[in-house]
């Protein structure tokens, strides 16, 4: 298969989505690891650290520009494929089949996806821009703290979650729905990559699906805390 048919066939378009997908997923994984450091008890210590670490480190910013083209790639294919399978569907059947032919979410792949984009709009505007570009200002920094072998000053993106969501229940409401179109998202998009790539024979199919229905309500969920933490003070910041 050429690079041209791998974005023009629909076979080719179809891998190019499960491949996309799968590292987008391996990007999930450790995305809500570091979320999960506000958890440690220790005023966001260990978060704000691993943050620092993925904000400074040489080999994570040029992954993070290929994690932006993959994003990009991912979400015009995904249009694509969406309006393609519309179309087929206006010339297609005489009978609905509703849930017994498939699920209501792998039919809305396309809104899910539409309605992901905007969450991700909005979490880039409220955490990657100031820290990543600048214009954090307003978030007071931990000052000379020990980290590895030398004191640096970071940015203390754990006290910048409490700003935004902490008395702002429309914004912790707009993560929460995004985290509930993640958890559909993934739902059809896991075992669909994974099938696409080869894993729909019996052998596999049940370990594929079992893993993506853990993944997706895990992952989601563990998104899904943070803001809700935060605006329900199960986690505290003291300045």
């Amino acid at each position: 298969m050429t690079w041209k048919q791998a974005f023009t066939s629909s076979i080719g378009k179809k891998i190019v989505m499960a491949l996309t997908g799968i590292f987008l997923i391996s990007f999930l994984v450790v995305h809500v690891g570091l979320n999960a450091c506000i958890w440690a008890g220790d005023n966001g210590e260990m978060f704000n650290k691993g943050a620092h670490f993925m904000g400074t480190t040489v080999l994570v910013r040029i992954m993070e520009i290929g994690l932006f083209i993959i994003f990009f790639i991912h979400i015009i294919q995904g249009f694509i494929l969406t309006l393609q399978n519309q179309q087929k569907r206006n010339i297609g059947y005489n009978v609905q089949l509703g849930n017994k032919g498939s699920k209501w979410y792998s039919r809305s792949m396309g809104l899910l996806g539409t309605l992901l984009l905007l969450f991700l709009i909005i979490h880039i505007y409220h955490f990657w821009t100031p820290s990543r570009l600048g214009g954090m200002w307003n978030v007071k920094p931990l000052g000379e703290a020990v980290y590895n072998k030398g004191a640096v000053e970071i940015h203390d993106l754990y006290g910048e979650m409490f700003n935004v969501f902490q008395g702002q229940p429309i914004i912790v409401a707009l993560y929460v729905i995004g985290c509930i179109s993640l958890l559909y998202h993934l739902l059809h998009g896991f075992q669909s990559a994974f099938r696409t790539l080869g894993l729909g024979n019996k052998k596999w199919l049940g370990l594929v699906y079992t893993s993506g229905y853990a993944f997706a309500v895990i992952v989601s969920l563990g998104f899904a805390m943070m803001p809700i933490s935060v605006y329900f003070g199960w986690i505290t910041h003291t300045a």
